[in-house]
Parts: structure tokens; sequence; C-alpha cells
């Protein structure tokens, strides 16, 4: 094995540990929302997408407080604040473009 994948396969947030795999799976839920996109806005929920757009932002600050900082979480929660603001956004232009 070379010396970059023995670095990256010991490293305290490698693929041996939950602080890899937790983000990794959390990739799923960010796909997700990516993939509903496409949906028509009217069918964007507000508390769920307000609930993913929080989380995301408070847990992608987590990611610099601990100890090893930990990349992987860090793009996942990003990518899910990042998500959740783009589909309020819809939902916004949506319900306040459609009353006018």
């Amino acid at each position: 094995m070379n010396s970059k994948l023995r670095a990256l396969w010991n490293h305290p947030a490698g693929p041996k540990t939950i602080h890899f795999w937790a983000p990794t799976f959390k990739w799923g839920l960010s796909i997700a929302n990516i993939s509903e996109f496409s949906k028509p806005p009217e069918t964007v929920s507000f508390p769920q997408q307000a609930v993913i757009a929080t989380s995301g932002i408070i847990w992608s600050r987590y990611c610099f407080v601990i100890t090893p900082w930990n990349w992987n979480l860090f793009a996942v929660n990003s990518t899910m604040a990042c998500t959740g603001f783009y589909q309020l956004a819809r939902k916004a232009r949506y319900e306040y473009g459609a009353k006018r």
C-alpha cells in the first residue's frame, strides 16, 4: 500500500472509524435533496428544508470544533445547507410569485 493510502487508512477520521462512514452515508441525504430540484416548488416542505439548512450550518461549524478536523463531514453538511437554502428560495419564489 502506498504512503498516501496508508495515511488515509490510518487517519483518525479514516475508513476504520465511524467518523468516516457516518458523513459518507449522510451524502445520501444531500443527493436526495439535489434530486428534488426537478420537482415542482409547491411540493417543497418549508419545515423540512429549514431543518436541513439549519442542521447543515450547525454541523459545518462543529466539523472544526472537533479534533481531528473532519473535511468529509464539513463537505456533506455544507452541501446540505446549500441545497436546503436553494430549496427554501425556490419555495419562497413560488409562494410570493404566485400571490402577486
